[in-house]
């Protein structure tokens, strides 16, 4: 996909100045740090799992430049590629360190207008917002097939002719559908890539319609480390991190 070429090539030069520090694959989240002292993460995107071997082959990526892990982000293996978006987070670290913060999500809700009555397509199922989005009356459509919600098609209509706003999950990137679901939709729909695995890196979206990155930072990165060792995810997380936004001009 092209975002996943552009992120590959926006980071080649900085990937071949710096080593992977600690790779750690968590069953719900990856990080990646590096020897500049930076700390990423990433959603773990497993496919159909028909062995105990996940990845197509060993490699030791720690200690090694980052360049070679950074490639995986055009593997065909979507944990590869969890483990190349992990590093990408990594390697932006220090920019994204220096990101507004949003932490009560109270900034992205004034600049999309959610509340009463506001027509929001959501691409991926999170909790707290669809919470908040159903105590404000937002007029709320979902689609994440892993837990049933729409289908596809009907989704695709509603996002062409009826969204005002897009919530799309940066797990799109990771199983290569987020070109896809921004071609469906219609020219008045305003759209926010969301979650922890989010790239703030405003000229990788250049080519897409995208109004506003929101990501995680970590903070303490001993205990970021751990918890995604320990399977923990989002909620967890969040308590070691900050989450910050970027509005992309358009």
């Amino acid at each position: 996909m092209k975002l996943n070429a552009r992120l590959y090539d926006l980071f080649l030069d900085q990937a071949q100045k710096v080593n992977v520090s600690i790779l750690s694959l968590g069953l719900g989240y990856t990080a990646v740090t590096t020897s500049d002292g930076g700390i990423g993460m990433s959603y773990t995107y497993f496919g159909d799992k028909k062995s105990c071997m996940v990845l197509n082959k060993h490699i030791d990526y720690e200690g090694k430049s980052a360049d070679q892990l950074l490639e995986k982000i055009k593997s065909d293996n979507t944990v590869e590629r969890s483990m190349a978006l992990a590093l990408i987070n990594a390697l932006n670290y220090k920019k994204a360190l220096k990101l507004p913060e949003d932490n009560t999500n109270e900034i992205m809700f004034d600049r999309f207008k959610i509340g009463k009555g506001r027509k929001v397509a959501m691409v991926g199922f999170f909790g707290p917002l669809v919470k908040t989005f159903e105590e404000k009356k937002v007029s709320l459509k979902i689609l994440d097939e892993s837990r049933g919600l729409s289908l596809k098609g009907n989704f695709y209509h509603d996002l062409a002719n009826w969204a005002e706003v897009l919530f799309l999950t940066s797990t799109s990137i990771l199983n290569s559908s987020t070109e896809e679901i921004l071609a469906q939709a219609g020219e008045k729909a305003k759209t926010v890539m969301l979650g922890p695995s989010t790239p703030m890196v405003p000229d990788a979206f250049e080519h897409l319609p995208v109004h506003m990155l929101a990501g995680t930072v970590p903070l303490d990165k001993k205990m970021t480390l751990k918890a995604i060792r320990h399977g923990m995810g989002t909620p967890v997380l969040h308590k070691y991190s900050r989450k910050v936004f970027l509005e992309l001009i358009r």
